[in-house]
């Protein structure tokens, strides 16, 4: 294998193909430098769980649905993350 199989997963990496990743449609490799990355950025997981939350809500919630306290924690959420991605 050369370097570009072998590097880790960053986190923009990450962001950008999660969604193949929640539907299985991520190709294995891939997969398992996801799955590695993620068992080691808290972020990520945090992330990752948000949108698997979004996903499962999807089609049953409006942003009218959503009340102040989970709107803002959300939106705080999303901040630790992106700030995170600053610091790298």
């Amino acid at each position: 294998m050369n370097d570009d199989t072998q590097r880790e997963m960053a986190c923009q990496e990450l962001v950008e193909v999660i969604t193949d990743y929640l539907e299985g449609t991520l190709p294995e490799f891939d997969r398992t430098r996801f799955e590695a990355h993620l068992a080691s950025c808290p972020s990520c997981q945090e992330y990752v769980e948000q949108m698997r939350a979004l996903v499962r809500l999807s089609g049953k919630l409006s942003a009218k649905s959503l009340e102040p306290a989970t709107v803002d924690s959300l939106l705080s959420s999303f901040r630790r993350w992106r700030d995170s991605q600053t610091e790298l």
